[in-house]
Parts: C-alpha cells; structure tokens; sequence
C-alpha cells in the first residue's frame, strides 16, 4: 500500500511539472510598457490558474501522505504478507514451529494430510521461484521445503511428596504419607522438554509427502553428576516418520503417534492434528490412551469430513512395571517369563521379548464441520508364550485381546471447546500410559488378560493469546487372582497384594498458557502454568493409609522457533 500510494504522489507532481512546462509564457513587459496592454492581463490570468493548480496538488500530496500514515500504523498483515508484527489476539499457531507443539484448540485451515485440500490438485511451490513475501521463510533445498520444528523450554516443579519422577509425574507411584518420601517435597529446574525437529514438504506428480523428525532431552542419562557439576541430558527420539498422500489415500511408514491417540481433527500423524492435552507434565494425562511406536498405516479420506485408517504397530507383550505401574505377581514356576517372555520393563534388550503379531489398530473419524470431531476406534493384540516348565512337548499359549475407544471434540461457543476420550479393553493396559499390565499367568501356564479402562474429559478455552484449560482423568485397572502351589496368592489386586498394584489412578488439573510475545519473523514467547492434583487407590491395603495423593506445580517460560509450512 505504501509504495503505491507514494507512486501516485510522484505520478501527480510530475504530470503537473509537465503541463506547466508545456504552457507558453507571455514575455514580461519592457520597461515604460502601456500597463493597460492586454498580454500582461493574459499573463496574470495563466499565473493565477497555475497557482491554482499547484494549490490543488497540495492538497493532494497531503491526502496521500495521511493515507501513508493510516497504513503504517495499521494492523499488521497475515503471515504470508510482509510484517514483522502479530496483533494481538493473532493465534499461536501463525507461529510455525508452535503449531506442531501446541495445538490451537479450534482447528485453523485443514492441512494437506487432514483432508483439507487434495494433494493432486496443487503444484510444488519448492520447484518455483522463490517466495520473497514468505513470513518466515522456509528453507528449500532442492525440490523440498524444510521447516524447523522447535522450542525451548525452561521448567521448574515443585511437588508436596518426592516422588523423584523428575518434570513427569509417574501416576502409579505417589508415595504414601507414612513413608520417608511422603514426608519431603521436591523442586526441580528442567530444560528436559525443549524439542528439536524439522518437517519437510514436497509434491511429485501430484503426490504430497511430508517427512517428520523430532526429538526432546528426556533420554536416559548414566551420569552421576547431573545436578552436581553439569547439567548435561540426553536426546530422546519422539517423532521419525514419512506420509505420502495422493487423491484420497493416504500411507505413513515411521514412528509415529499410535493411530490410538486420539484426534483433534481428521485422522492425521501432524501433533496438531493430535489431542494429547495442553498440559506441561510430560507424562500428559492420567487415563488418555496414547504412545509414540514404529509401524504402517493406511488412511482413506472420504472428502474432507470422513476418514477410515487403518494400522499395524509395535508389538508388546506387557507384564507392568512402566511409568509408575505395579507389575503382575508370576506364579513360583513361572518367574523365568519375567524379562524372557513377558516385557517387566527391565530388557536389557528393547527386542529381547517375542511378538506373534503387530498390535492392530482401526479408526474411524467424522468432521461435518470445523466445530466438530468425533471418532471411534479399535485395537487388536495377540499375545503367546510357551511352558517353561515343560519345555520338551513344547505346549504354548496364545491370548487375544482388545479394546475400544471413542470421543469426541466440540466447540460449544465461540472460543470454547469440550473434549472426551474414553477407553475400554482387556489386554490392552500398556496404553494407558503402562499403568496396567495386559496380561497375567495362572498358576498352570495359561494367559488371563487384564481389564482396564480410562478417561479424559474437559475444556478449553481461548481468549486471545489467553489459553485456559481444565481436565479430568482416571484409570480403573481391574483384579486377577491366581491361585498358586501351596494356595498361595498371586496375579493382580489380590489380597495381601503389594500397595503399588492399582485399582483407580484420578488426576484433576487446570492450567493456562499466555503468549506474551509473537512474531512470525522472530518466533513467540509463552509463559505456561499448570496445577496438578493426583490420587492412587490400590486393591489392597494392608498396614497402609486408604489411598494416597500428591500436589504438583508447573511453571515454565518457553521460546519457539519461527517458521511456516509452504503454501501447497
């Protein structure tokens, strides 16, 4: 708008110049000349209209000029257009790399891979000339554009019980009250969740694909001196996946979110697409179905509002002991399944463990309408083992099991979203975040598989750059006993049981995250807020408290990286 309107002002001046050069000027009048000879009228006359010319372009000048000034103090533009600010109730998705970490609650314009626009019928922009209106620019090298996903987090923690689970509460673990931890509390500074990562788009005769990477700094650490002398932490791979989509049909192949994860929109691998809570502790939600594991999926997407995907994911034959949870009690025969045969979380080799078969995941999702989402979906898990007490006649058991999950995702007012997940399965504990084993072993061998359930229901609501959110969310773990040699107990939530082997997990927390600053050019600055109050039943009691509960404490100030995905 500014050079446009300057150029009518240049334009303006330099037609006047012309014409007034082009007039003929009568010569003054010599001295001692008739004052009443008519060309000095004639000349008075031209001058006058030449000054009323000239008043009249100053009046123009002066209007483009307030124009000038109208729109260098108007809001600033879209990204995509050439602004270095953001207004202020811009969303934190229009900074890129923010996107893919925080989800804006009501969907923005669908992406490639949600349905939103077929793949086929757009060119590869990363094939033309560069976009110099590009706000940020994306890198390109060779035919793809590659767009940096990241940002920096600095945490602190503070919990009434040392807990000792770092910036991630282990849900099955809260110590009790009577206990040497249940009596000190814990803080700690963590910059363990800054992620790093990058996605690269590109299009081939018609096909999109994206490729994913990212990874944070929850690795495991064998240094002794971390909170010492260094500080030092280990990178942890989170995201390593590649999606090709043409027409209605989609295929990814990589580690990815399992399909079971539920969906904000569609049925997509993008974590924005991904409903896994706004919340900072890094373990999210008790109760939310979810994990990041290798394997193939298949989606068809029936137009922009109905999808159908289906995959074949990691395997894991899950015993308990992960993330907090109580492992199952093996009877005295059988304890050589521990590690071997069944996944106790103590392999010293991550593919130690047999698998008869890829864990089978189906979903079905619905979007009439930005406003809406609803999905429904299914898992299939088979589990085998063999004697190993009668190893010779080689006798094996195989279990099958399954489990459900449905929910959806509506804004009821303008701003304000309400979400529920809810999950249901036998044999299927390990998605619950590990707090539930998926299977137990009878005292001659056989498979039992273990019931569990969960939930996750609450709000968002955005105000702005003014995010609040509020949840609940619970784990039922159903009982298994086993009656051993000897009449001896074991199995799961028998009695006498130990006081780690969960009946009910609850979590409620609320939360808010501010985006102080935001700048497509220069990235955003958040500060985020979260309190989190958790309890733990278990099946038995003993000399223990009925139940025991923590209070926990998120604050974290968080830099995100600009950049923008290539308009496709």
């Amino acid at each position: 708008m500014k050079a446009k309107t300057l150029g009518n002002v240049i334009c303006s001046a330099v037609l006047l110049a012309a014409s007034l050069w082009g007039q003929t000027v009568a010569p003054s009048p010599a001295s001692g000349q008739d004052p009443n000879n008519p060309n000095l009228e004639a000349l008075k006359a031209q001058l006058a209209e030449q000054q009323k010319q000239i008043d009249q372009l100053k009046l123009a000048m002066a209007d483009q000029m307030k124009l000038i000034e109208k729109a260098s103090k108007a809001s600033p533009l879209q990204p995509g257009q050439d602004s270095l600010a953001l207004p202020r109730n811009t969303a934190l998705g229009d900074v890129a790399s923010t996107t893919p970490i925080i989800p804006s609650i009501a969907p923005a314009a669908k992406p490639v891979l949600s349905g939103g626009q077929p793949a086929s019928a757009s060119t590869n922009p990363c094939d033309g000339a560069p976009d110099t209106n590009a706000v940020p620019p994306y890198l390109r090298f060779g035919s793809v554009c590659i767009t940096p996903v990241g940002f920096v987090d600095a945490t602190f923690v503070w919990r009434d019980k040392n807990a000792a689970s770092g910036i991630g509460s282990n849900f099955g673990s809260v110590p009790y009250n009577n206990v040497v931890n249940g009596k000190l509390s814990e803080d700690r500074f963590n910059i363990q969740n800054s992620r790093l990562g990058l996605r690269v788009d590109g299009d081939w005769k018609g096909t999109h694909f994206i490729g994913y990477n990212e990874f944070d700094f929850l690795g495991t650490s064998g240094a002794s001196n971390l909170n010492t002398t260094n500080g030092g932490v280990v990178p942890r791979l989170r995201l390593f996946w590649v999606d090709a989509r043409k027409g209605g049909w989609e295929f990814l192949a990589g580690q990815s979110w399992s399909l079971l994860t539920p969906g904000r929109t569609g049925i997509s691998p993008l974590p924005a697409d991904l409903f896994y809570s706004q919340v900072m502790d890094v373990n999210y939600m008790a109760g939310l179905t979810w994990t990041r594991q290798p394997g193939f999926r298949v989606v068809y997407h029936a137009g922009d509002k109905v999808a159908f995907a289906l995959a074949a994911e990691e395997a894991d034959q899950y015993m308990g002991g992960s993330g907090g949870g109580s492992a199952i009690v093996l009877p005295a025969a059988y304890t050589g399944l521990s590690g071997t045969q069944l996944d106790n979380n103590n392999f010293t080799n991550p593919y130690q463990g047999p698998q008869l078969t890829p864990d089978f995941i189906g979903k079905f999702a619905i979007d009439p309408s930005a406003r809406f989402h609803a999905e429904v979906a299914g898992v299939l898990s088979t589990f085998k083992t063999i004697n190993i007490v009668n190893l010779p006649a080689g006798q094996t058991f195989t279990k099958t099991g399954g489990g459900i999950q449905a929910g959806f995702n509506v804004e009821v007012l303008k701003g304000l979203r309400l979400i529920t997940t809810n999950f249901w399965g036998d044999g299927e504990g390990r998605y619950l975040f590990g707090q539930a084993p998926d299977v137990v072993v009878n005292a001659n061998s056989t498979l039992s598989l273990l019931h569990a359930g969960g939930t996750v229901d609450g709000f968002e609501s955005r105000m702005g750059r003014f995010l609040l959110f509020a949840y609940y969310g619970g784990i039922y773990i159903g009982r298994d006993t086993v009656i051993d040699t000897g009449g001896k107990l074991v199995g799961y939530g028998y009695t006498g049981s130990s006081n780690s082997q969960n009946r009910a997990i609850q979590e409620g927390t609320i939360g808010f995250n501010e985006t102080m600053w935001a700048n497509p050019r220069y990235g955003a600055i958040n500060l985020i807020g979260q309190y989190e109050y958790l309890t733990r039943e278990p099946w038995y009691i003993g000399t223990s408290p009925k139940a025991t509960h923590d209070n926990t404490i998120f604050f974290d100030v968080r830099y995100t990286l600009p950049g923008s995905m290539p308009k496709f």
